[in-house]
């Protein structure tokens, strides 16, 4: 089921990719897939801004049952982002997972955290919020191949 699921998911978004997007698997696994993001264009005041993001999800053989794991691999300055292993915590990948999330709906809850980055709930100071953003943007100009 898994398989035909992710087929039919590679289909979808070949046709119909989500905006700044895109996706699909390496090589002949249609279990490990590398997906791309790009950081807002119409908004230079994002840290991410200009950046483009590489993704790697790992499917279990009982997906859509089962969420993905999804890493970056494009080194990203991030609060729901782990920095030594580029592991994403989203609680849209844990528990309670719906099947009715789709590839092309998780890229783009994604690219909603790269286009809205609300760090620590909006509960920064003003000088801990600059001092985010000017990371943040640093690692963007590093790492994420800046267009």
């Amino acid at each position: 089921m898994a398989k035909f699921r992710l087929q039919r998911e590679l289909i979808e978004i070949s046709k119909d990719p989500p905006p700044g997007c895109s996706a699909g698997p390496l090589d002949d696994d249609i279990f490990e897939w590398e997906a791309m993001i790009a950081g807002p264009y119409d908004d230079i005041t994002s840290p991410y801004a200009g950046g483009v993001f590489f993704l790697q999800m790992t499917f279990p053989h009982d997906y859509p049952w089962k969420p993905p794991m999804v890493k970056f691999l494009t080194d990203i300055y991030h609060p729901v982002v782990e920095q030594s292993t580029g592991k994403l915590f989203l609680n849209k990948l844990s528990s309670p997972w719906s099947p009715d999330l789709t590839i092309s709906k998780l890229l783009l809850c994604i690219k909603t955290l790269l286009d809205s980055p609300d760090p620590n709930g909006g509960q920064l100071s003003l000088l801990e919020a600059f001092m985010y953003n000017k990371t943040a943007a640093e690692w963007t100009r590093k790492h994420a191949d800046i267009k």
